[in-house]
């Protein structure tokens, strides 16, 4: 069966403390929760998760729903994206499946990446090595008015801004990248095309505007 991968590249630097990441812990509940009552979802989807901060770590591996443990986020240190771009080059490379001549690799892996702040490190470092690697659809979220649109509208086209970190509006993101996932599942379960752009995923929530 071809799975497809999600990866959650997620900002848990000091800047998050208190109601942001608390926000984003039961977020990542809610969507697993979410997508195990979709049919489609349950049989291809699979989540990692990306923390970065001071390191960046992969908290979860690429694990099925029904396996799947929300792992303890927690908010310190400063905000290491480009090293988190290359952790996800290197995941995706050992994670997800090729094609070979014998069988159909995995689903291009969709990417959400949530930051509420400037990077602190060489972000194009770690960017051009994802370049290297095939992903899907990538989606970048600023989670309130400091985070860096302009730095995030150079890694991939779709950029999403949050007016705020609180807890009703990361709720209400995670709920779409919820919607988004079980979109990408049908698709794919249908044998239509991957998910590709914005126009393929459903309406962003009020809370959620688009950068343009």
């Amino acid at each position: 069966m071809r799975r497809l991968p999600v990866y959650l590249l997620l900002d848990t630097s000091g800047s998050m403390l208190g109601e942001p990441i608390e926000a984003v812990k039961n977020g990542v509940e809610m969507l697993v929760s979410s997508l195990r009552q979709d049919p489609y979802a349950l049989e291809t989807a699979y989540l990692s998760i990306i923390s970065f901060d001071t390191t960046a770590k992969q908290l979860m591996p690429l694990t099925e729903l029904a396996m799947f443990n929300t792992p303890n986020l927690q908010a310190t240190g400063t905000t290491q994206l480009g090293e988190a771009l290359s952790l996800l080059a290197d995941k995706i490379e050992q994670e997800v499946q090729k094609t070979t001549p014998d069988t159909r690799g995995d689903w291009k892996p969709l990417v959400f990446i949530m930051t509420d702040g400037a990077p602190t490190d060489d972000w194009k470092k770690g960017f051009e090595k994802l370049k290297k690697v095939k992903t899907g659809m990538v989606i970048a979220c600023a989670a309130g008015h400091n985070a860096e649109t302009s730095i995030l509208k150079q890694i991939t086209e779709v950029v999403v801004e949050l007016a705020t970190a609180d807890s009703n509006t990361i709720k209400a993101f995670f709920k779409w990248v919820s919607a988004s996932i079980s979109t990408g599942s049908q698709k794919v379960d249908a044998g239509q095309k991957e998910v590709t752009g914005l126009s393929d995923l459903p309406p962003p929530p009020p809370e959620v505007n688009v950068v343009l």
